[in-house]
């Protein structure tokens, strides 16, 4: 049923029924409900109801209720008490800011509560009341305090509350899980929170924009000149006061090639300072996306709760009026973005909406209205001339009102137990240490005793500084990566160190830096200058270094006394990885590739014009880094070229595929396929003997990531093929999770030719993609197809014989059908991905990092 405006007779007439969808109607009330006294579960998600439905209040045997996605406000007493058996409640993406207080009366029976996406600015007091609660989810509401009793005497073991502008605890600490909030709560028990009003400030914008000097001269109060090569290059980090906030700089280069490490580093409930050179800003839309539109844009998929305040520098190379018209002209494009990204959610919510068969896409649903909520709020744009200090006196009195505006701002002051600040400032006291090596590097056992012989750390435990480590890794100050297995004991006392080291292999210019790598150290790492000459070419020609390579660059760009004791481990050798790489591979910045030329003679190495010359060490470690990748002609070969027979799909991204998004890509998959070849925009992975290419099409309103598969000779065959297909979906739809505002979705294009309608697939989440349809029908042009062409199914073999594969599948074009049914089945269900991953992951990885085949450009 869909698009009911009342309730049919019909369905009140049948008492005996226990359950009833009513999901995405145009329903304002349920009058009659009552009637059905045995429903068990009753769903009205998705409806136009703006009050709470009383006669809910006579299904007393209800078990699972769902009103989310309407406008209701308010919830009337009496209605709880009747529902004794209610074990499941959705309510979020309501208009509600009150509970009623009898929804205590489910306290024996409620496990489920879902109050996300309304209007709460403090967890209902009715709430603390449900003893058997095991999953409460209160995101994307107006908490700023959570209580203590939430977390005592209850089986919760699933609790979600992101999205919030929290002080206590803060968001960063809420991030760690139930037990670090239970952990933050403990340390209240003996004594106060102090508050602490710390900003972290994010400086972007594009190369030689004059970051690096706004950054300097705010810091050291007055006005600082930055040389053109004194630039950034990767990250730097500096900590800043003003008044009695503590801001922490985050000064990102602007070149595209470092762009490839920022997603690593950019976090929301961040003051981003967007910086303009408005000698180079032209009024023209090109010149606009260069300098604004890409930041504006990479902002909007990836911290899309952002505050930015664009500032415009040079202008003493510009006269007032070009200035203001400057300014104004800024301004007016970003509004227009900001209209125009509102328009372009509203639009694809209409779309799913209006689908008949809109309730295989709630999860898009889902996602684009989060994403409605969400937007960048944009500060009003201030000229800045960085060679006069009283401009930079402005800009710093600009941003501190606005970090004190709590509209803005509304958790710039968190609540800390004491100890979290006792432990920060020693940690801090130990990074700044002489004693400290320059590295900051620090086994986390040896931190935990360095601080224990402190008199006021002295009953520091293992697991309190766990929680501690956790809560400064989030706020930037320090770096522990306890999710990697080999470096859960390491703590990184100096971010701008690893910064360094990554910036070293993630550079502008990295080609000059191999070319400049002196004999001393040639010598040192037992190379030639033969050596470093195929070093530059192996870079230039494929985007590779080996392991040799890297070491020599890192030690002619860091090598020193205070680094000797770390080169190696971070570093490794030919037997060993080192931790930087262990790093690299698991942000997806770079791909581990050993013996490319013995494993996979069918891979052959492609040079332009020249037959391959065989590596003399192919044994050795090579790391790809698909960044600095260009060429396609050695994969479009290996293709063969595009067929119209070819099982084709597109995951559509909007606003854009982001910047790095393919790259990463490219790493995760060929970490799972041993066979594959990588250019810039494209990619071929082989298994077992199937090809499948991976093609990026990023133009503004049309940004896709293609795959494409052979089509199946037999109609056996068609389940490894999908399953292929959707491994690689599922990696894509785990990325982009890293992109809160990017939306994404995946359609089939028609196969008929010339014929540009597309059938949409449904939510794939993690159960099974099913049809029991044999055949699908294009909307548009009204043909057949044999549903294997377009999506998976379960169990092809069995749903047609050779003879159909035959008449469909080799002609997918039939002749109309009179009463097509629509482009989308009504029997789809969402699709198992985590099985198909995890099998894949069992038969590839067992070698992947030992054996890697490939050939790259």
């Amino acid at each position: 049923m869909r698009r009911l405006r009342v309730l049919p007779s019909t369905v009140l007439q049948n008492i005996r029924v226990e359950s009833l969808n009513l999901d995405r109607n145009k329903l304002k009330n349920v009058t009659g409900i009552s009637k059905l006294c045995n429903l068990k579960k009753l769903i009205l998600s998705k409806n136009e109801l703006l009050e709470f439905p009383e006669e809910i209040k006579s299904l007393v045997h209800l078990e699972k209720l769902e009103l989310n996605q309407n406008q209701i406000w308010i919830i009337p007493e009496g209605v709880f008490p009747c529902l004794p058996k209610l074990r499941h409640l959705r309510l979020n993406n309501n208009r509600l800011d009150a509970l009623p207080k009898d929804l205590a009366a489910c306290n024996s029976s409620l496990q489920y509560l879902n109050l996300s996406n309304n209007l709460f600015r403090a967890i209902p007091s009715t709430v603390l009341e449900l003893r058997r609660l095991q999953e409460f989810y209160v995101q994307n509401n107006l908490l700023r305090q959570l209580p203590v009793g939430l977390f005592k005497e209850r089986p919760l073991r699933t609790f979600k509350v992101n999205g919030n502008p929290l002080r206590e605890p803060p968001s960063e600490v809420c991030a760690g899980g139930i037990q670090q909030i239970i952990s933050y709560f403990n340390q209240l028990q003996t004594c106060q929170a102090e508050e602490d009003r710390r900003v972290k400030t994010m400086f972007l914008g594009a190369s030689l924009a004059g970051k690096s000097t706004i950054c300097k001269s705010l810091k050291q109060r007055r006005a600082v000149p930055v040389s053109e090569e004194e630039r950034t290059v990767g990250i730097e980090i500096s900590e800043f006061h003003i008044g009695d906030f503590t801001f922490l700089f985050w000064d990102f280069a602007g070149q595209l090639e470092y762009y490839m490490t920022h997603h690593v580093f950019i976090t929301p409930q961040a003051l981003v300072i967007l910086v303009i050179n408005f000698h180079q800003y032209q009024l023209n839309p090109d010149i606009f996306k260069e300098l604004v539109g890409f930041w504006i844009n990479n902002l909007f998929m990836r911290v899309p709760n952002s505050v930015v305040l664009p500032v415009g520098t040079h202008i003493d190379c510009c006269n007032g009026k070009e200035v203001e018209e400057k300014k104004r002209d800024i301004m007016t494009k970003i509004q227009a973005m900001l209209e125009e990204r509102k328009t372009n959610l509203a639009h694809l919510v209409a779309n799913l909406e209006d689908s008949e068969e809109s309730e295989f896409y709630m999860d898009q649903w889902d996602r684009l209205k989060e994403m409605e909520n969400s937007t960048l709020t944009i500060l009003n744009l201030m000229p800045v001339n960085c060679t006069d200090y009283q401009d930079i006196k402005k800009l710093e009195t600009t941003i501190l009102e606005h970090v004190k505006n709590e509209e803005i701002f509304p958790n710039i002051i968190q609540m800390l137990p004491p100890v979290y600040k006792k432990v920060e400032a020693a940690i801090v006291d130990i990074a700044q240490s002489e004693d400290t090596p320059e590295h900051g590097m620090m086994d986390l056992s040896i931190l935990l005793s360095e601080l224990s012989r402190r008199d006021h750390l002295a009953k520091l435990d293992r697991e309190l500084l766990q929680d501690i480590l956790r809560y400064l890794h989030r706020i930037g100050l320090i770096l522990w990566y306890e999710e990697i297995k080999q470096l859960e004991g390491t703590v990184f006392l100096r971010p701008a160190f690893l910064i360094t080291m990554f910036k070293t292999l993630i550079r502008y210019g990295l080609v000059q830096q191999l070319e400049n790598i002196s004999v001393d150290i040639l010598v040192g790492e037992h190379a030639t200058i033969r050596d470093q000459a195929s070093w530059v070419w192996m870079f230039k020609s494929k985007a590779m270094l080996c392991q040799a390579a890297m070491r020599a660059l890192l030690k002619h760009q860091l090598y020193s006394e205070s680094m000797k004791d770390i080169f190696e481990e971070m570093v490794g050798h030919k037997s060993q990885k080192g931790k930087l790489f262990i790093l690299l591979q698991h942000f997806e910045i770079c791909l581990e590739v050993r013996n490319m030329e013995e494993l996979n003679p069918g891979a052959r190495e492609f040079v332009p014009g020249k037959p391959w010359e065989g590596l003399l060490d192919c044994g050795a470690a090579h790391y790809l880094f698909p960044t600095y990748l260009n060429r396609s002609e050695e994969v479009s070969e290996m293709w063969g070229g595009d067929h119209p027979e070819d099982l084709q799909v597109r995951t559509y991204f909007s606003p854009e595929i982001p910047e790095g998004f393919f790259q990463r890509l490219m790493v995760k998959a060929c970490s799972f396929y041993s066979a594959h070849w990588v250019a810039k925009v494209t990619c071929l992975l082989i298994c077992s003997g199937k090809p499948l290419l991976i093609k990026e099409n990023n133009q503004k309103a049309y940004s896709y990531i293609e795959l494409r598969c052979r089509k199946p000779g037999k109609i056996t065959e068609f389940q490894l093929a999908w399953d292929f297909i959707m491994a690689i979906i599922s990696i894509i739809q785990k990325l982009s999770e890293d992109w809160p505002g990017l939306h994404m979705s995946v359609k089939a294009p028609c196969r008929t030719n010339g014929c540009p309608a597309e059938f949409v697939w449904p939510d794939v989440d993690g159960k099974s993609t099913v049809t029991k349809e044999e055949i699908k029908t294009c909307g548009l042009c009204g043909h057949l197809f044999q549903t294997e062409l377009l999506l998976p199914k379960e169990h092809p073999g069995q749903l047609a014989g050779a003879a159909k594969e035959k008449s469909i599948g080799s002609n997918p074009i039939l002749p109309k059908a009179l009463g097509a049914p629509s482009a989308t089945s009504s029997s789809l269900v969402c699709a198992s991905l985590s099985g198909i991953f995890l099998f894949l992951y069992s038969i590839n990885n067992s070698h992947t990092l030992k054996d890697h085949r490939m050939s790259v450009l």
